[in-house]
């Protein structure tokens, strides 16, 4: 099986705790990327909480290149989420790039979170990461 499907599946059986096939806890989220064709693709994605948005960093981890889902969320100003909890619950967000400053506070987060972001910018031949605010609405 895929790693992201083996993920995902995980994801949405235990209320959005992973802790396999790698030790996620609940910092994971599934986004809702809208691809040209109008389709979606569901990429899992470490994730920061912040009053009610969750905050989340395209890596591809330490890539050189951006994720292809970068250009998907770029492309909508709403999509769909599903995050952690009993049961896992589906949210419709708002989609904000971060500029500088943010970005790069809010990567600093993400390095605080796990040691591998800082080991990503070993590899990612100084590409700054995208991060995305994902906005609940109401």
């Amino acid at each position: 099986m895929d790693f992201n499907q083996q993920i995902i599946d995980t994801f949405r059986a235990n209320g959005g705790e992973v802790n396999e096939p790698m030790q996620f806890g609940k910092s994971l989220v599934l986004v809702h990327v809208p691809k040209k064709d109008g389709t979606e693709r569901v990429v899992p994605l470490a994730s920061i909480a912040t009053d009610g948005a969750w905050h989340v960093v395209a890596s591809a981890a330490g890539s050189p290149s951006h994720p292809a889902w970068v250009f998907g969320l770029r492309r909508t100003e709403t999509a769909t989420i599903e995050v952690p909890g009993e049961p896992v619950e589906t949210v419709t967000v708002s989609v904000t790039e971060l500029d500088e400053p943010a970005r790069a506070t809010m990567w600093e987060r993400f390095k605080a979170m796990s040691a591998g972001f800082a080991e990503y910018e070993k590899t990612a031949e100084g590409r700054a990461f995208p991060i995305f605010q994902l906005e609940r609405r109401d």
